[in-house]
């Protein structure tokens, strides 16, 4: 009977670490979340105000941009052309931002619309992207950018 008893105390005693630790997860997954959808705020603000000190620390070493209509470009070639001030940002919005987490890497995925200027002309685009985040030092950084044409309807 003592045995029994024993277990029966063991056996509740885990199921509370069990829905504690799940508990602890989803509270960390939602936090993740919202740091995530915070700095796509950043990301759009920077972009729009040429900010390229916060997206050089938003970004990984590693970063790679495939976007329409340019080469791929690196951390050192997305900053070097943020920095030219070849091109600015009238209007940067994202929009339907799906965010998903996988222990240290995220992804984010929604729509851009966006309206620049490049040589006294004004172009808009509506693109639909795709970005990898990884967890660095406790930080998110961007290492992927992929956007391609939104479908028009």
């Amino acid at each position: 009977m003592k045995f029994l008893w024993i277990g029966a105390v063991l056996a509740l005693a885990l199921t509370g670490l069990r829905v504690r630790a799940q508990k602890t997860a989803e509270t960390t997954q939602a936090s993740d979340i919202k740091e995530l959808e915070r700095l796509e705020t950043v990301w759009n603000e920077a972009h729009e105000k040429g900010d390229a000190n916060t997206l050089e620390a938003l970004w990984a070493d590693d970063l790679e941009v495939a976007v329409p209509r340019m080469a791929i470009m690196t951390k050192a070639s997305a900053l070097n052309f943020v920095r030219s001030g070849h091109m600015k940002f009238l209007s940067y919005k994202t929009s339907e931002i799906h965010v998903r987490v996988y222990d240290n890497a995220a992804v984010v995925t929604g729509r851009v619309e966006r309206t620049r200027s490049m040589n006294a002309r004004e172009y808009s685009d509506d693109w639909r992207f795709t970005k990898v985040y990884v967890r660095e030092a406790n930080k998110w950084r961007v290492v992927s950018f992929h956007a391609s044409e939104a479908a028009q309807t």
